[in-house]
């Protein structure tokens, strides 16, 4: 009889696909922690999640829960990989995707054009039909001409079909039809419409959304069914939960119906595990931050609870106004800096760090694989952060020359020398992340100094205490397992989902039961969806918010409402709070009628979520984990001899200043001169930062 239970989750990321593994005694309850890391393999991405297994030598028909992220949904949709779709829309809205919306960022270019929509307007057809914005229906569906435009489709070589009609967010009655028609006619074909994906309005996002779940269903389906098959193979018993975009976990089945829901689901759950490992830490107010080997992401947590929101775009920048996907995902910033972001000099001699990024291969120059471009992970090597004697845990011999050679080629541009060019890197790139990390909380109202920063990731811990130092937070965490942190995540994730319904009604005494019957009524569809996943009513739990405006505004402010049925007596305090967010995000508030513009209820169920144990504090000296001593440039406070420790030999309780560098085989700890550390209960790093 096995008396072990065996948790594993895999994330896979654009340049290494992470494992992290709870072995948990069932008698005692103490717990054996394995990492493990290893190349993301596009495009079989199922292989680099099979190879992490075999590297960390987990036997799959020893694991009672498996949980997986990957980023195989947002690769296929920023790199084209997707299939060719056809879109049908309702009669005289052909051209929605052509006509988006009047966001031009980049204001002053006379030559703007906009992004080109995913479905070409050949592959865009029409149907007769029409619902009003409350749902009822002004013209009869017509599906006569389905039969002609899915001949038309097939023809084309169309692999996906997707259906999204107007206001069908209020009523789905045509969408449904058209579905089962598009089944019937053509039942091989990948099929998707608008309400099975979100019940809000906004035209182009719903219509946009549609499409690119479309153009990716296929590849995430038959992704999906490689990595469930391989998994089989190798004795998995049964399938693995999919991390979703919006903290939480769901089946393979529901994801591979609709995989745009997995957009964004690898820095979803990094930032879950923030705020889970803060409530363990008794730290409910937090600025996440995830560096990895592409990109750098933030996100702000409040009162230990992760913002969701629907409002989601890609590939928006200060030249594009990109592509809305109208799912739940967490509110996040991400911007193109981690370890592999190139630093590179503009034609006016400007040194810029990132969006490109020299990825797993040929990777850094210091990996020696044929990378010439200087990184940021080379100026951390050349500077001394990394050990060049352990490089990636000792992994890679660290190609020193190659190193020297591209930072210095940056330099030479610069007229500078090669150590100022890679201070200038490690400051360019820092200043990018702290600017991002200002986006979630300075723009938003919160002050960074009332927060405390925890930064994972292979490159969090690299800029943590620079950026918090510039930021003036209360301290910087460093977690347990930094490197591989979005896979602790997923194991600390229930089995989530996120309705949103777009609903108009006045927030006063007379509309309570119009609002207290559209949560019913989402709730009851929660519960029937659960139910055909085995789960029990008993064990989903709900938590409902209301999106509210003041009364002919645009935009909404989402406020949560306490539990319990909405009656007339609680109308003054919902209303009272939104007034309160909306000063804290727009610092001021009108004397105007407040209406609610819809809901959103959160249904969850746990489904095999870790329980962390604490161990107790050590009294041992810091000294026993002491590995040698170096110097260190950081680059603003300069060149320090600091001290050395080893990551794995540091026990609960420990205690030392800085300057010191803590190394271990994932990422690497740059405590800057003066900072206090000590090591928590859970084997967190705490770092107080000098003032």
């Amino acid at each position: 009889m096995n008396n072990k239970t065996i948790r594993v989750a895999t994330d896979v990321g654009g340049t290494f696909t992470d494992l992290v593994c709870f072995e948990t005694d069932k008698q005692t309850g103490q717990s054996r922690i394995i990492t493990a890391k290893s190349d993301t393999t596009p495009p079989n991405f199922e292989q680099g999640v099979l190879n992490v297994l075999d590297k960390a030598q987990i036997d799959p028909a020893t694991v009672d829960f498996l949980a997986h992220g990957t980023t195989v949904v947002i690769n296929a949709l920023t790199e084209r990989k997707g299939v060719k779709v056809g879109l049908i829309t309702t009669e005289g809205f052909r051209d929605t995707l052509e006509i988006a919306r009047g966001n031009r960022p980049d204001f002053f270019n006379l030559h703007y054009k906009k992004p080109e929509p995913f479905v070409p307007r050949y592959l865009r057809r029409e149907l007769q039909g029409r619902l009003s914005y409350k749902g009822e229906e002004l013209t009869a569906l017509d599906l006569a001409p389905l039969a002609d435009i899915l001949a038309d489709f097939k023809r084309e070589g169309v692999e996906a079909v997707a259906v999204c009609f107007l206001h069908s967010y209020a009523n789905s009655a045509h969408e449904e039809a058209t579905l089962a028609e598009i089944k019937r006619l053509w039942p091989e074909v990948s099929a998707v419409s608008s309400h099975q994906i979100t019940r809000e309005w906004r035209e182009y996002e719903r219509c946009n959304t549609t499409a690119l779940s479309a153009y990716v269903q296929p590849l995430a389906e038959r992704y999906l069914s490689r990595l469930a098959s391989g998994l089989q193979e190798k004795g998995l018993r049964s399938d693995p939960y999919i991390m979703q975009s919006n903290c939480g976990v769901s089946t393979l089945e529901t994801t591979a119906q609709i995989p745009i829901t997995m957009v964004e689901s690898g820095p979803a759950s990094g930032f879950w595990g923030a705020a889970e490992l803060g409530k363990l830490i008794d730290e409910p107010n937090i600025l996440a931050l995830d560096i990895g080997g592409t990109t750098a992401k933030c996100s702000l947590i409040e009162k230990s609870e992760v913002k969701i929101k629907t409002d989601y775009w890609i590939e928006r920048d200060q030249t594009s106004a990109g592509y809305p996907i109208m799912v739940p995902v967490v509110d996040l910033v991400e911007i193109g800096n981690g370890g592999g972001s190139i630093a590179w000099v503009d034609n006016f001699e400007e040194l810029h760090v990132g969006p490109q990024s020299a990825g797993a291969s040929p990777g850094p120059a210091a990996y020696g694989r044929g990378g010439d471009n200087a990184t940021t992970t080379d100026a951390n090597l050349w500077l001394g952060r990394i050990n060049k004697d352990y490089f990636c845990g000792g992994e890679v011999v660290a190609d020193m020359a190659a190193t020297e050679a591209a930072i210095k080629q940056v330099g030479d541009r610069l007229g500078i020398s090669t150590d100022e060019a890679a201070r200038g890197i490690i400051r360019i790139a820092n200043n990018n992340m702290v600017n991002a990390l200002k986006l979630v909380s300075l723009n938003r109202g919160h002050d960074p100094r009332e927060f405390t920063l925890v930064a994972f990731g292979g490159g969090g811990a690299l800029h943590a205490v620079a950026l918090g130092l510039e930021l003036g937070v209360k301290k910087v965490v460093i977690p347990a397992g930094a490197a591989v942190f979005s896979a602790w995540g997923m194991m600390m994730s229930d089995l989530r989902r996120d309705y949103f319904v777009t609903r108009l009604a006045e927030l006063d005494t007379g509309s309570t039961k119009v609002i207290e019957d559209v949560f019913s009524e989402a709730e009851t569809l929660a519960l029937a969806q659960f139910a055909a996943e085995n789960i029990d009513a008993s064990k989903v739990e709900f938590q409902r918010y209301g999106k509210f405006r003041y009364q002919n505004q645009e935009h909404t402010t989402e406020v949560l409402i306490e539990a319990g049925a909405i009656t007339p007596q609680r109308i003054a305090a919902i209303e009272s709070a939104f007034h309160e967010l909306y000063e804290q995000e727009y610092t001021y508030r009108l004397n105007a009628p407040v209406e609610m513009v819809g809901i959103h209820l959160v249904a969850s169920s746990e489904v095999g979520k870790l329980t962390m144990k604490k161990q107790e504090l050590s009294g041992a000296d810091a000294q026993t984990a002491l590995k040698g001593r170096r110097d260190v440039d950081y680059a603003l406070e300069g060149i320090h001899s600091a001290a050395i420790y080893d990551r794995d030999l540091l026990m609960p309780g420990m205690r030392f200043m800085g300057p010191a560098i803590i190394e271990d085989s994932g990422t690497t700890v740059v405590i800057h001169p003066d900072n206090d550390v000590q090591i928590d209960g859970y084997g967190n790093i705490h770092v107080v930062l000098a003032a």
